[in-house]
């Protein structure tokens, strides 16, 4: 994958992830065909709260209703944080041909840090995954946050 075109994805998925300071710091891009479709930050702290409301899973939701389809073969998503057992799941079930994150996840990481869900061969899909992609960024962004709050 050419580097600019990666690089140019993923700080947009770091713009995305600072709209909104009460939520962790996720930021979501899908692209399709080199051209951006969807971009979502968490939304689970919203009114009303939402356990779902991942960025991940609202960058597919954007997606499907765009594309009209819940087939999302030939996007790929770049998100700031290796995505968790949901989203990883997620990205299975949409059909999503790639993933790239910047920070990885020791604790949920379901991308290849804890499990590696999106390449189960238990699943009749498989999501081609990287990770690091401007991971000392994404890393900041989540540890200003963390910061943040322990202070208050």
């Amino acid at each position: 994958m050419d580097c600019t075109y990666s690089e140019r994805f993923m700080r947009l998925a770091l713009d995305e992830a600072e709209k909104d300071p009460s939520e962790v710091p996720v930021g979501a891009v899908i692209v399709c065909d080199g051209q951006v479709i969807a971009q979502a930050h968490n939304a689970r702290e919203a009114d009303p709260p939402d356990p779902l409301a991942h960025a991940e899973v609202l960058a597919l939701r954007q997606t499907a209703q765009k594309l009209g389809s819940r087939r999302l073969t030939g996007c790929e998503m770049y998100v700031t944080l290796e995505p968790c057992p949901m989203c990883a799941g997620a990205l299975v079930q949409a059909g999503i041909s790639a993933c790239y994150f910047g920070a990885y996840d020791p604790a949920q990481g379901c991308c290849g840090s804890v499990y590696s869900l999106t390449q189960d061969p238990a699943f009749s899909h498989q999501v081609r995954t990287a990770g690091g992609y401007l991971r000392e960024e994404a890393e900041r962004q989540l540890r200003k946050f963390f910061d943040n709050k322990r202070r208050k």
